[in-house]
């Protein structure tokens, strides 16, 4: 069983820059590969950034490469989602996701350890 808090979330205005973090309970967090969903208002649910078990590769949305960086620590049980140049339309809730392999993914069923999600809201 692997738990996921995220944090970080808040308002921030556009241009702006916000470090989102999700903590991992368990000891397998070095092995799973990681990532960040958003889901805005009347949307689905979308993939913006994937991370595998060692750092060595990652994936981005087209919509927010160049901008965002994922990163991981696993001595600490936790991967970042640094968001650089915000946008209104990155206004969402973020969730951090886990998946029981170390490559990354950017298809949301392939995660099953999802977080409660955290908004960030992005003003103009």
């Amino acid at each position: 069983q692997v738990q996921l808090v995220e944090s970080g979330g808040g308002l921030v205005q556009a241009g702006g820059s916000r470090r989102l973090s999700c903590a991992a309970s368990g000891r397998t967090f070095s092995t799973r590969a990681m990532g960040w969903f958003r889901q805005a208002p009347g949307k689905e649910r979308e993939f913006v950034a994937a991370i595998n078990w060692s750092a060595s590769s990652t994936q981005y949305a087209d919509s927010v490469k160049g901008r965002f960086t994922i990163s991981r620590d696993n001595a600490k049980n936790t991967v970042y989602l640094q968001m650089n140049s915000l946008k209104p339309e990155d206004t969402a809730v973020y969730y951090c996701a886990a998946r029981p392999a170390g490559v990354e993914v950017t298809t949301a069923i392939l995660y099953n350890y999802w977080g409660q999600g955290t908004q960030v809201t992005v003003s103009s």
